[in-house]
């Protein structure tokens, strides 16, 4: 009997579809059709009762399935009636009712049956074509049961969904909604739209949706429920609404950026045990993600948290908001713990391999120490230890990375070390580890100071932290890491973690507020100066370093009530050093008047424990390039001497720890080969490449001959610190009226050199014009133009004899010796190692402080550079220097020049020094001749110049790390090979059809 009255109500429910699903004659009859299955469900609205004629019976009521029978009725609705029905009904204010199908009205919206409706509404409307009636719904579906509503309809106990296809449902349901705006944009463009089913307005209230869906819980949810959100936030990720940079475009949206303000809030007005399960939902969800879409999550969250104007802020306030966007963190996506749990794996690929702000180093950090105090047993910080230090030890990282990832790496280690107690065990491993001492020796080995200053300040954290004391004494001074370096010694001396949590209403530091500090400041600075300026204080500041000293050097403060004398002035203590009774015995350094003398004070055998050494060793320092440039045109003097001078200032050592030693001895280096050039260059190239001198000395050398060519070649060069009148004997400054004399005659030669160099540039481009001249044109010209006559010379013109250019020096005497020279130097040390194949310790033509050492080699390649660019006017430029430069370019850009594994691979600093050598000489050869002799006569050495430069600049774009490539090494070796690479085409473009005929 129930079979029977079960087929009957169904009967009644298939023969109303049926009746919806054909054609109908009056809207009377649709509206009783359409009326009966709502009534069925309670949601017929008051004003469509008097259409309900041929409601259903007990028994239809109670076998009608909305899950079930529902769709069939909705795709009628979308297929024929809305289209035919839809403009009659709304005349008759009647189209209300097929709202109801679709999207219950207000007054219905809270009951289960109104929400399993809305559930089968979105698969029914994008079933079917859209159109201006399934837009319209969509948009009411998205405000009035958004993902919260019906996600209740699906998992709540009431739900006609059936336990088992619940997960399927849900899943369905996801899938469809985050595809709403990419439809409806496909289908309609831009036009039409309503303003909800934007993408960016859209995706924004989902987010808020589903922030209010995870804070509705009172219990901790199962693991079906924390399922279902898993799969939501996947789908949400892979719609692109985790965004890796909170720079996105107007029309994207962003989950945490239109979440975490309300995240923040709830977290503070939250009860303890309401924080929590708030918490736990959240972590759970994530938790179950995949390891890729959690790495994406946790991105997109760190690149959302609140950062600092200031990454090295070490304000209360500062470390204030890290701890707390640390403890957000957390809260989202739970402790971190040992080794074995899994987000480490999406911390080492998201925080530690990609490069981050150091404000996102402080943050993780805390977020770790935080994890650390929770966790049981505490192994998060050891595990981030260990963690940071396989990629930061790491040789590819050393050598490739960028300087921006050396020091975010490097504060985040520091930061880490810090965080444990001082002699700590794990810090105590660290300082004994191969891997920590290996980096360290590698990155004292790299070629940009800023990438070295990262690993030498590591070691000096590390060992202070384990009771040592190391200094490297690198950290005074600006620009190369320094200012990073002292700011990273400031950051770690306290914890982030221990200030005090910032309020949640404070989502940044603004930089504004820093700066009406830094006012602030200056404003009590300028009133505590009135006060200040009456007491005199010495201008030396003493920095504790910890180190002991002398106290009896140091002065005391004396009171004006104190019965002892003051302690003496530093200008008191000159007066008595000045006391000729103190310094009985002892032989005063006489000021060298002869270059012999000059020598003398450096090179004349001493005692050894003699204490006057340093004083001769400064006076000759002192007086050098002054005495060398008075001797340049007096006499033979300077020739005579200007090898062993070469040779003693070389060689010298700063023993004595003299101020202003190396500059000093530059200058005067520097000096000898602009004043005797024929003399001390070829002294100093074959000095050079001996090998008893340290890099500093080669470098020494290196400066002179690029600083001293440039002065020959008048090229703008650092000032001289010897004023121009101490260079002049005395005896050859005249009296004051004659000397005013002879410097206004200068100024006339100074102005007829002027107007020679204008003439010639107007004969030169009258010259160019000419050729474009029509042959009438230039006859007549030639008519007009008045014949040149002789003239007579003006009296009183001295003759002035020429000096040696560089023009004239540069092939005979700098740039062929030197180029010469290093073939027959690296011939021989490729033959020394070739001969020492065969023992158990192989012969090494290369390595630190020697001449084939990356430094060295850069620094060589880089005075070349100088060198070619100051002798582009040289006669022998074009047939000589220009193509042996560019071979000895391609050379060394190309070939190993040992055969050691570590030397084969090009360094970045090495690289770039061939490209930008070969940019120049391309460049010269251009302006000079067009490239026509590079062009014509070395065809094989420019196609092959290009194309060496096509491979590498194709390599980098590609993603191609190269060896020292890290620091500021990587734009400049960029630029310089797409420069060569245009230079070559353009030369070879200008005379491609003559190479091809050669």
């Amino acid at each position: 009997m129930t079979a029977e009255y079960n087929a009957l109500a169904l009967t009644q429910i298939r023969e109303t579809i049926t009746r919806l699903q054909s054609p109908i004659s009056d809207w009377s009859t649709l509206l009783s059709l359409l009326a009966a299955p709502l009534d069925a469900i309670g949601l017929l609205p008051p004003v469509f009762q008097r259409f309900n004629t041929h409601g259903f019976s007990a028994e239809s009521k109670e076998a009608l399935q909305i899950t079930k029978h529902m769709t069939p009725i909705q795709t009628a609705l979308l297929d024929s009636i809305v289209p035919t029905w839809g403009s009659a009904l709304r005349e008759q204010q009647l189209g209300q009712i097929f709202h109801q199908y679709f999207c219950p009205d207000s007054f219905f919206s809270a009951t289960q049956a109104a929400g399993e409706v809305a559930l089968c509404a979105y698969t029914a409307l994008l079933s079917f074509p859209l159109q201006p009636f399934s837009i319209e719904m969509l948009a009411l579906l998205s405000c009035q049961y958004p993902i919260d509503r019906l996600h209740n309809v699906i998992f709540a106990k009431t739900s006609s969904v059936q336990p088992h296809r619940r997960a399927s449902a849900w899943e369905d349901l996801v899938r469809i909604i985050v595809s709403v705006p990419s439809r409806i944009a496909n289908k309609s463009g831009t036009n039409d739209i309503p303003q909800k089913l934007h993408q960016r307005e859209f995706y924004n209230f989902l987010c808020s949706r589903v922030e209010i869906l995870v804070s509705s819980f009172s219990r901790t949810p199962d693991s079906e429920i924390s399922s279902s959100l898993s799969f939501l936030i996947s789908k949400m990720i892979n719609v692109g609404l985790f965004p890796s940079t909170p720079m996105i475009a107007p029309s994207q949206s962003s989950f945490f950026s239109e979440t975490l303000p309300t995240i923040r809030s709830r977290l503070a007005t939250l009860s303890a045990e309401g924080q929590s399960i708030y918490t736990e939902v959240w972590t759970d969800s994530f938790m179950s993600l995949p390891s890729g879409l959690f790495s994406k999550a946790l991105t997109s969250l760190f690149a959302h948290i609140s950062d600092l104007p200031d990454n090295l802020d070490t304000s209360h306030e500062a470390r204030g908001l890290m701890k707390r966007e640390g403890r957000l963190i957390s809260q989202i996506f739970g402790n971190l713990e040992g080794r074995e749990d899994e987000k480490w794996l999406a911390v080492s690929s998201v925080l530690l391999m990609r490069c981050w702000d150091i404000s996102k180093a402080r943050i993780l950090v805390c977020w770790v120490t935080l994890s650390e105090a929770n966790a049981v047993p505490p192994r998060a910080l050891e595990t981030l230890l260990s963690q940071i230090m396989d990629i930061w030890s790491s040789t590819e990282h050393v050598k490739h990375s960028l300087l921006s990832h050396h020091q975010y790496l490097t504060t985040l280690l520091l930061l880490t070390v810090s965080s444990f107690p001082l002699s700590s065990a794990p810090i105590q491993d660290l300082s004994f580890s191969p891997a920590f001492i290996g980096a360290i020796s590698t990155y004292i080995k790299h070629l940009d100071p800023a990438v070295r200053r990262c690993g030498m300040l590591s070691a000096e954290i590390v060992a202070q932290n384990t009771g040592k004391k190391l200094d490297f004494e690198q950290w005074d001074g600006r620009g190369q890491g320094c200012e990073w370096a002292r700011g990273v010694r400031t950051l770690i001396a306290k914890r982030d973690v221990d200030a005090e949590e910032a309020a949640p209403d404070v989502i940044r530091l603004e930089a504004e507020d820093q700066l009406e500090h830094e006012a602030d400041v200056e404003e009590e600075t300028i009133d505590v100066a009135p006060v200040s300026s009456r007491i005199k204080s010495s201008t030396i500041q003493v920095v504790d370093d910890g180190s002991d000293s002398d106290d009896s050097l140091e002065g005391y403060a004396t009171s004006p009530a104190s019965s002892r004398s003051p302690s003496p002035t530093p200008s008191e203590l000159r007066e008595i050093e000045k006391d000729p009774t103190i310094h009985v015995g002892k032989k005063k350094i006489q000021r060298p008047v002869y270059l012999v003398d000059l020598g003398n004070l450096i090179t004349s055998s001493t005692k050894a424990d003699d204490p006057q050494n340093a004083d001769r060793i400064e006076t000759a320092l002192n007086y050098a390039e002054e005495l060398i440039r008075r001797k340049k045109t007096f006499g033979l003097e300077l020739e005579e001497n200007a090898v062993n001078l070469v040779y003693a200032f070389t060689a010298l050592q700063d023993n004595f720890e003299l101020e202003g030693f190396d500059e000093k001895r530059q200058t005067a280096v520097t000096a000898l080969v602009s004043c005797c050039p024929k003399k001390a260059v070829p002294a100093i190239i074959d000095e050079f490449f001996k090998n008893q001198y340290s890099t500093a000395q080669r470098f020494v050398m290196l400066n002179a001959l690029a600083i001293g060519a440039r002065e020959l070649a008048s090229l703008p060069i650092p000032p001289s610190t010897v004023p121009a009148s101490r260079i002049a004997f005395p005896s050859k400054q005249l009296p004051a009226a004659q000397h005013k004399k002879l410097i206004e005659y200068n100024d006339i030669q100074v102005q007829k050199i002027l107007d020679d160099i204008s003439r010639a540039a107007i004969e030169s481009g009258k010259t160019a014009a000419e050729a474009q001249v029509a042959p009438l044109a230039r006859e007549r010209q030639l008519r007009i133009k008045q014949p040149t006559r002789i003239s007579e010379v003006a009296a009183g013109v001295t003759y002035v004899p020429k000096e040696t250019t560089f023009i004239e020096l540069a092939a005979e005497y700098f740039l062929g010796p030197l180029m010469g020279k290093f073939w027959l130097f690296l011939r021989d040390e490729q033959v020394r190692e070739a001969r020492s194949t065969h023992r158990t310790t192989i012969y090494r033509g290369t390595g630190t402080g020697l001449i084939l050492s990356p430094l060295v080699l850069q620094h060589f390649l880089g005075t070349l550079v100088v060198l070619l660019h100051a002798a582009r006017h040289s006669p022998a430029f074009l047939a000589v220097l220009a193509p042996d430069a560019l071979e000895l370019a391609v050379t060394l850009g190309t070939r190993p020049l040992s055969g050691a594994d570590e030397d084969k691979e090009r360094e970045a600093a090495v690289l770039n020094a061939s490209f930008e050598l070969a940019l120049v000489v391309l460049d010269g050869c251009l302006n000079l001749d067009g490239g026509r002799s590079l062009g014509l006569e070395h065809t094989s050495l420019l196609l092959g110049t290009g194309e060496w430069a096509a491979q590498v600049l194709n390599a980098l774009e590609s993603g191609t790390r190269v060896q020292g490539g890290g620091g500021a090494q990587e734009i400049r070796l960029r630029r310089s090979a797409a420069g060569v690479v245009l230079k070559v085409d353009e030369l070879s473009s200008k005379w491609r059809q003559s190479m091809i005929t050669v």
